[in-house]
């Protein structure tokens, strides 16, 4: 993976995360600022993470469904897939259209279809059916810890009984 695909991956999990916790700082004005910039980073390495590893997991579940390993390497991220994944970030803001962000997604896993089908051999959909499994998996992974790190902070601690 190229410099500039990392940076992109980056630019786009931090565009992801920006969509998810400007809103909830917007709501909750009185929010420190070290706060704010500590999860807009750690959710930024956390979305840039999940980009990097849906053409991986993509690719694991072809090799799942071949009877026979693959003969060449997985597909890759480039440049030219990455860059729409900025996009979809910075449309998560739930304003400026959830569908929208939605659709831009499919568009990136489309295009990562392709090059899973040339790399392990199998049809586009079959390909396109894997790439949205994992997108689906990798999303709700997320959003399943996403969870429970809201709960684990949420909760106030008790005072001591005397």
């Amino acid at each position: 993976m190229s410099i500039a695909v990392m940076i992109l991956l980056g630019l786009a999990g931090v565009s992801e995360a920006a969509g998810r916790i400007v809103p909830l700082a917007v709501r909750r004005p009185g929010m420190p600022r070290s706060l704010v910039a500590g999860s807009l980073l750690g959710g930024g390495l956390v979305e840039s993470a999940v980009f990097a590893l849906w053409p991986l997991t993509a690719a694991t579940l072809a090799e799942l469904a071949l009877s026979a390993p693959p003969q060449g390497a997985g597909p890759v991220w480039t440049a030219d897939l990455a860059a729409p994944l900025m996009l979809a970030g910075i449309l998560a803001f739930p304003w400026l259209g959830p569908f929208l962000h939605l659709v831009l997604f499919v568009g990136v896993g489309a295009g990562l279809a392709g090059p899973l089908a040339t790399a392990t051999g199998i049809g586009w959909w079959d390909a396109a059916g894997c790439v949205a499994v994992a997108g689906v998996g990798l999303g709700l992974a997320v959003e399943a810890v996403r969870r429970l790190v809201i709960r684990i902070s949420a909760t106030e601690p008790r005072e001591a009984i005397a």
